[in-house]
């Protein structure tokens, strides 16, 4: 064989090894769930009911695509039935990951990032998960009533879901909640924080992701934090504290509660994303692009666990 030829044969084998080894995020598919969820005749708050299931039922039917493993989670608050649906992989394991995030949102709003963004976080990886050998067992669940008034009452989805773990003893290696995951700004002072000095050591452009976990939060959330920051899917930042901080303003805040290591993904929320609990906040306003890149590095930490 010629040497140009060989190399040839050479560059298209690694191609075609890379292409079927690395599973990238379709930003088309995000785009289409973000669409789905958020362009809406009503508004997914805990009033609007009937939009609520609409949004679960969309949420499992994406889901039974790629898992024969789906349960609705039903509980009832003031005479309503609100739905956790949740999506399994790897059920052959027994300690289990959770991967959460709430459908709902706060008032008369599309709530792309907060938290459409997360849900669709939850759907793109049930597809990249399908078929793949997994260490643990992978839960994805999708919450109802995160937000006020039902917002740290045990009401929310997330608190119930952790109590059914707890109350039957689930063996639970750790949890990550998706908290708003889709807006970046590579603008400078872009990014706010709790205290003002943090600039300084964080900088003031919100172009990265953020792991917050508390002080002595178990040896999953450590590990996942390394492995996530070593894909190098997206820049990605760490941020240690405590509840009183402000650092549990999300689901996993149910999972600390009943014990289990768990950690929040996010964009960092009203620090950065100005657009919080506003009418503004609508998908045109996503960086979908980014947004895939944080789905890859937790596809790759979770297969890598």
């Amino acid at each position: 064989m010629k040497p140009s030829k060989l190399i040839a044969t050479l560059f298209l084998l690694l191609v075609t090894t890379y292409c079927f080894a690395t599973t990238f995020s379709d930003t088309t598919i995000i785009k289409s769930h973000l669409t789905a969820i958020t362009k809406t005749g009503k508004f997914r708050t805990y009033k609007n009911i009937d939009q609520l299931n609409k949004t679960a039922d969309y949420i499992k039917t994406v889901f039974s695509q790629y898992s024969d493993s789906i349960f609705v989670q039903e509980y009832s608050v003031d005479g309503q039935v609100y739905k956790n649906v949740i999506c399994s992989f790897g059920t052959e394991n027994k300690k289990r990951i959770i991967v959460g995030a709430h459908y709902d949102v706060c008032g008369n709003q599309e709530g792309a990032d907060d938290n459409a963004s997360g849900v669709v976080g939850l759907l793109e990886l049930s597809r990249l998960l399908k078929g793949q050998k997994l260490n643990q067992r992978v839960d994805l669940v999708a919450y109802s009533l995160e937000e006020p008034p039902y917002f740290r009452t045990e009401y929310m989805g997330s608190y119930i879901h952790a109590k059914s773990l707890a109350d039957n003893k689930t063996e639970v290696y750790g949890m990550i909640s998706l908290e708003m995951i889709g807006y970046f700004k590579d603008e400078k002072e872009s990014q706010s924080y709790p205290i003002d000095l943090l600039s300084l050591f964080k900088g003031n452009k919100g172009n990265y992701i953020t792991l917050v976990k508390k002080f002595g939060a178990g040896q999953f959330t450590r590990k996942f934090c390394r492995k996530y920051k070593a894909t190098k899917a997206i820049r990605t930042k760490k941020f240690t504290g405590t509840p009183a901080s402000g650092i549990d303003l999300s689901d996993h805040l149910n999972y600390w509660k009943f014990g289990f290591s768990a950690l929040m993904l996010t964009d960092t929320s009203f620090l950065r994303n100005k657009n919080y609990h506003k009418p503004t906040d609508a998908m045109e306003t996503l960086d979908i692009k980014r947004m895939a890149k944080v789905i890859d590095g937790l596809f790759s930490t979770l297969t890598s666990l």
